[in-house]
């Protein structure tokens, strides 16, 4: 009975759109206030205590070594890159689009972080080339659904946390459906962009000199998640140490190589990492707390045991799987859905034998999908206040975007090895 108002009141919260850490505090709170064998101090320890973890302090660096790298000048080169590479492509600046994503995923390690830049930088630019802004705003927000599962992604660090997972494993995971996930997006905008005709006149060849000096000057950033997965891999350093690693690296080429970072961009950059990881951390806390909730209310347990019940083959696990998390993330940020459904999960991977890494990259697959979507898809409406776009224009738009990344989603579910290759062969 008690569970039971606990989860009517989060329902209730979320309806009337109180925020996702409050909502999951309060309602856990009415838990151990209607509860005879635990007392309210017990929430304030479960709090502290899923965030009191060293491995946590590398989303921490990860999240300072992104924003640092916005004040570094790194952006600029690896935009002007991603032009250089594309340039001979049909959508040519669609195609900058994806690969932007796709090579700043290994820097910022957030979605939202990524995409709110590119709607900034990349949409109005699009637009004047003639691409429609719905379609820009789609793209925008989709090929940001690369960044998570690209290392360091921030979700891969907190499912690993949370799910008692290697997060070396899950960074060498991410690589290959990060990668073919690009070229699948990159595909789908050649198509488009012939179709359309956006940006399909003959241009100016590449020379070898313009493509090297591109090269050298985005180099630097591109080598930062290959000494992250280096390291890793050849026990240099750990995943936390990762991401010191990752700020000192971030502040050697703002100060000392490009000399871009002024110390009042420091200050400011200091400043948005505490926002933002307090923001993270407050949910990782509420959630934590939740969870354990329904850790002791053995709903995890339960949950495996129906599961097994009606679902016989890990091949319509992955698709019952699918469908929930696409419903999830229309309603629930996906931070908080990761914290509280990954010790829900766990149990019935050991039930299907399903690896958690290749199990991992599928789950935040899907959640991230999620955020594209009414009505509180919060990528959907990241983009959509930024480039001016009209939601029910983005949803139009979305659809074969969304066609392409569920497809995309059950073939990771259904080919292991996309996942599995790299740290089978590494580790």
């Amino acid at each position: 009975m008690t569970l039971t108002i606990t989860l009517i009141v989060l329902l209730v919260l979320f309806l009337i759109n109180v925020p996702i850490s409050f909502a999951l505090i309060a309602s856990s709170s009415i838990y151990f206030l209607t509860s005879d064998s635990f007392s309210g101090a017990v929430l304030i320890q479960r709090m502290v205590g899923g965030i009191e973890s060293v491995p946590l302090l590398a989303i921490i660096f990860f999240i300072t070594a992104g924003i640092l790298m916005n004040y570094t000048g790194i952006t600029n080169r690896m935009l002007n890159f991603a032009q250089v590479i594309t340039r001979p492509l049909p959508g040519g600046l669609a195609q900058v689009n994806v690969i932007l994503s796709t090579m700043m995923g290994g820097l910022s390690g957030s979605n939202i972080a990524d995409a709110a830049m590119q709607s900034k930088v990349l949409v109005p630019e699009m637009v004047k080339r003639g691409y429609p802004k719905s379609f820009s705003t789609v793209l925008t927000a989709a090929s940001s659904l690369i960044t998570p599962i690209i290392p360091p992604g921030i979700a891969l660090i907190m499912y690993g946390y949370v799910g008692n997972v290697s997060v070396g494993k899950l960074f060498l995971a991410g690589i290959v459906p990060g990668i073919v996930l690009c070229l699948v997006m990159m595909l789908y905008v050649h198509f488009v962009a012939k179709k359309q005709n956006f940006e399909t006149d003959k241009k100016e060849r590449v020379t070898g000199g313009e493509f090297f000096r591109s090269f050298k000057d985005a180099i630097l950033a591109i080598l930062l998640p290959v000494i992250i997965i280096g390291g890793i891999r050849f026990g240099i350093f750990s995943a936390t140490e990762a991401g010191a690693i990752a700020v000192l690296y971030a502040l050697l080429l703002g100060l000392l190589i490009y000399r871009e970072m002024k110390p009042k961009h420091l200050l400011d950059a200091l400043v948005e990492t505490v926002h933002t990881s307090a923001s993270i951390l407050i949910i990782m806390a509420a959630g934590s707390a939740f969870a354990w909730i329904l850790t002791i209310e053995q709903v995890p347990q339960t949950l495996t045991q129906f599961m097994v019940g009606i679902i016989s083959s890990p091949e319509m696990f992955f698709v019952v799987v699918l469908l929930f998390l696409l419903i999830v993330g229309m309603f629930v940020e996906g931070n908080v859905a990761l914290i509280i459904l990954t010790p829900l999960f766990m149990p019935m991977l050991q039930a299907y034998g399903i690896d958690p890494v290749h199990f991992g990259i599928f789950f935040i697959m899907c959640l991230s999908i999620g955020t594209l979507t009414p009505p509180l898809g919060t990528i959907m409406f990241t983009t959509c206040s930024i480039t001016g776009t009209k939601i029910e224009e983005f949803a139009k738009e979305s659809l074969p975007f969304l066609a392409l990344l569920i497809i995309a989603a059950l073939v990771i579910a259904f080919v292991p090895s996309i996942s599995l290759w790299l740290p089978s062969e590494l580790f």
